[in-house]
């Protein structure tokens, strides 16, 4: 038996079993769940309908995400999957799907921070040596640190050099696992999840 995404083998609201009219289609069929865990980059390429390609990710291990706030993305490390909306079963098996609540390497926005600000971001919290450093560099940094702020939920994170981040898209479909840092009122949201989860 195929997998197959119509509704015609479901019943109706009334709970009346449907009649059955005719066999599967082709173009009704589904197929099997990718289940992209964390490991060395194995992606398979699958043909489709209208002889189209998607990109299946079995194993990926790095991403792009991006850090509103900054308007920057850097290419980093996934760690774990911390949380899943629809089953603890997928952060029980590191699944990364669209949706999940990934740990993220820091280290790539660290350093796009200290380059940029001039700060270094972590338990130090102080200024990166200046003594390298341009006259006109300084004076650059000096006018864009006063700009520099960062929400103390977010810049606690990096102390630990780990940052969470949500995926958006959907590594069986693409072959991709990218997303977004969590920030403000949605990292508040996930981290009172995480909490109550433990």
């Amino acid at each position: 038996m195929g997998i197959a995404r119509d509704s015609r083998h479901k019943r109706s609201a009334t709970g009346a079993k449907r009649a059955q009219y005719r066999k599967k289609r082709k173009f009704e069929l589904g197929r099997q769940p990718a289940n992209t865990k964390i490991g060395a980059k194995r992606i398979h390429a699958v043909r489709v309908r209208g002889g189209h390609l998607k990109y299946r990710a079995l194993r990926l291990e790095t991403g792009n995400f991006s850090w509103a706030s900054e308007g920057v993305s850097r290419k980093t490390r996934v760690n774990t999957v911390v949380y899943h909306p629809s089953s603890n079963e997928l952060v029980r098996t590191n699944t990364l799907t669209k949706a999940a609540v990934v740990q993220i390497d820091a280290t790539p926005f660290k350093q796009y921070y200290e380059s940029h600000y001039g700060v270094a971001l972590g338990k130090k919290g102080k200024a990166a040596d200046d003594s390298k450093k341009s006259k006109s560099l300084q004076k650059k940094l000096a006018a864009r640190a006063k700009f520099s702020k960062i929400e103390p939920a977010v810049s606690s994170q990096f102390g630990s050099g780990k940052l969470y981040a949500v995926i958006s898209s959907r590594p069986g479909q693409s072959g991709r696992c990218d997303g977004y840092i969590l920030e403000g009122e949605e990292l508040a949201f996930y981290l009172r999840r995480l909490t109550t989860k433990k």
